[in-house]
């Protein structure tokens, strides 16, 4: 598969064939059983080819069917690990790579949109893709002026691609949830789609990366490439090297883990505040790890910033107030407010004590000075929501998401998904005490806004011993586990 296929025939038939072949291997996996093979060696086998053809069919699709892949890899670590084991390369693999498109596709878009003399443009330009994701691939090149660049080309047809997968993909479903035990597919799927005219406009993405670029352009901690040219289908930004984030997932060090999160936190937390926007991709494949040029702690490179959601107040208020609450134990202020922001409907009727006890297990990570996200504590969190037997499973259930808070719980389950991955030690009170309005009593809207300007902010004393530096908020850890449909909604509980 080297171009994106554009018949929705096609595309329909290939993802189709999906459901067909989990039932097969079913078939089969029962007629191993009945053969004498033990059940877990084939549960295992059966998991496995599974993983394989799922992740390949919606790697080469690339469209909606990888932009649905790359969203539920970063939820791997919640499964089970006797489940997750088969799945977790499969699943990675989505995160950073997908077939390329041709040369001569590739030239032919840069004709149209850049011009005939395109190349004039560049001193160098590689047709190899360096990286290629859900609707466009990304090649290294040499702008005129000599700065080394990404330019980043949309795949032809990418528009109706997206739209004809993700049509396909909601119609089983279903059958798709117990690749994230508990998780409600469907919501998820609906969100991508509404997202996608968004996704496909560079020119909202280049306001969102200039924005980005120009308010962290002197950061000690988060570097955002500026835009260097932007058409309809082309977009070039200034190109950065580092380790990819799925590297540092496989094989960094402790001290890469905890500080790749202690930064994804951060820039995803004090974004908002600092811009007015929240990136909304927060997938490994988007981001860098990179080397200090004169020799201090390691800098986050960002990356791709297609889908965002704009904050022109910064997260909202309520997400801090009803996290203090909930951590200070007032239950009924708490459920009060979940009720007037719509995560309670008026028909239901809850004991805020249950509500409380539901919470508090979810936002461990903000009660103490530093945690450590792991697999096993999102695989308990998502075991205590998902069991269709227990007291958090059934009260989950009632509760609802308000629109307004869709793109954050997102963004939120992301996070939580990768901080798990990296197995990172974050310091979250410091984050949450600097980024989050509402979280301390006493907020000062002013004084953080004077304290994003100030040397204070990046820990002076180089220490790295957090303060406003270690920033970032994972809030959304502190919210909710990436995990169960309760705990979805948890997440985007404020």
């Amino acid at each position: 598969m080297s171009d994106l296929p554009r018949k929705a025939v096609t595309r329909t038939a290939k993802l189709a064939a999906l459901p067909l072949g989990f039932a097969g291997r079913a078939t089969w996996g029962l007629g191993k059983r009945i053969g004498g093979r033990s059940a877990e060696i084939v549960t295992r086998e059966l998991q496995q080819r599974t993983a394989e053809q799922l992740f390949k069919v919606l790697g080469e699709l690339k469209g909606g069917a990888m932009k649905f892949g790359q969203a539920l890899s970063v939820f791997e670590s919640a499964l089970p690990e006797d489940i997750a084991g088969p799945y977790r390369a499969a699943l990675t693999k989505l995160q950073d790579a997908a077939p390329p498109m041709p040369t001569r596709t590739v030239h032919a878009v840069l004709a149209e949109r850049l011009g005939e003399e395109w190349r004039e443009l560049f001193e160098e330009f590689e047709d190899k893709p360096s990286a290629a994701a859900s609707i466009g691939q990304v090649h290294r090149a040499v702008w005129h002026d000599g700065r080394e660049v990404a330019v980043k080309v949309q795949y032809p047809g990418a528009g109706d691609a997206l739209l004809s997968d993700l049509t396909q993909l909601s119609r089983f479903a279903r059958l798709l949830g117990p690749l994230i035990p508990g998780m409600d597919i469907k919501p998820l799927i609906s969100e991508l789609r509404d997202r996608i005219s968004e996704e496909l406009d560079y020119g909202l993405e280049a306001q969102a990366q200039r924005e980005h670029a120009a308010e962290f352009a002197d950061d000690p901690d988060v570097l955002v490439p500026d835009v260097v040219h932007q058409s309809d289908q082309v977009l070039v930004t200034e190109w950065i090297d580092g380790i990819p984030l799925a590297e540092v997932i496989s094989d960094g060090s402790e001290e890469q883990r905890d500080r790749a999160g202690q930064l994804l936190a951060r820039f995803l937390f004090s974004g908002p505040a600092r811009t007015g926007l929240l990136h909304a991709d927060p997938h490994p494949g988007n981001f860098r790890l990179l080397p200090d040029p004169d020799g201090g702690s390691w800098r986050l490179g960002v990356l791709d910033f297609g889908t965002v959601d704009r904050l022109p107040g910064g997260l909202p208020s309520t997400i801090g107030d009803c996290l203090r609450m909930t951590l200070e134990g007032e239950a009924e202020e708490v459920y009060a407010m979940l009720c007037e922001e719509g995560f309670v409907k008026e028909e239901i009727d809850l004991d805020p004590d249950a509500v409380l006890e539901y919470l508090l297990p979810i936002i461990e990570p903000a009660e103490v000075d530093e945690f450590t996200f792991t697999r096993s504590w999102m695989r308990t969190q998502a075991a205590r929501i998902a069991d269709i037997r227990s007291p958090a499973h059934q009260l989950g259930k009632q509760l609802n998401l308000p629109p307004s808070y869709l793109l954050i719980h997102r963004v939120t389950l992301s996070t939580i998904g990768v901080l798990c991955q990296l197995n990172a030690t974050v310091r979250l009170r410091d984050e949450l005490e600097g980024w989050l309005p509402g979280f301390l009593a006493e907020y000062d809207e002013a004084k953080v806004i004077d304290e994003v300007d100030d040397a204070d902010r990046h820990d002076v004393d180089g220490d790295d011993d957090g303060g406003l530096d270690e920033v970032t908020g994972e809030v959304d850890a502190g919210r909710g586990e990436a995990d169960g449909e309760g705990v979805v909604k948890a997440a985007a509980a404020p």
